[in-house]
């Protein structure tokens, strides 16, 4: 998996706006629009671009509640780790998940519309698991930035 700096400045302007044409990309990097689509498809192919993402309102869908919560797991065992990462993939509440190093074992961005919800949410989630031994929450008050964006230099 190799990348030029042609690829570099491509991927540049597609993580800043993933809606651009190649058309529009081919004007910003200079090279022509065909040239521009192989090396998307191609860096798409070798997962050196893994998804196109679009960031939506969670309060325009009714979700304006985030919470970041670190889970503490009751042991560090493999079984244990893999059983919590298959859980949370299956939960549409929970946006992104961490494995983390340090006094927790998962970090999670979860969404909910109140904290009605949420309460819910753990004790279905948290607290009828017996593989957690403890979640601290905190609650996100504004969301400053949102981004998947990585330096390609």
């Amino acid at each position: 998996m190799r990348i030029d700096d042609m690829d570099r400045k491509i991927l540049h302007q597609v993580q800043i706006n993933n809606q651009l044409t190649s058309t529009q990309i081919s004007e910003l990097v200079g090279l022509s629009p065909t040239s521009v689509q192989r090396r998307l498809n191609r860096m798409r192919r070798d997962k050196i671009i893994e998804a196109d993402v679009s960031i939506a309102s969670y309060v325009a869908l009714g979700r304006p509640l985030i919470l970041m919560v670190a889970v503490e797991l009751e042991r560090e065992r493999s079984d244990i780790i893999d059983r919590f990462k298959r859980s949370v993939r299956k939960v549409p509440e929970i946006m992104s998940a961490y494995y983390v190093t340090g006094d927790s074992d998962f970090i999670l961005m979860i969404s909910a519309r109140d904290m009605q919800e949420y309460e819910n949410f753990t004790r279905k989630f948290f607290y009828d698991n017996q593989d957690i031994k403890g979640f601290k929450t905190t609650v996100v008050m504004d969301r400053i930035k949102t981004s998947f964006y990585i330096s390609p230099w």
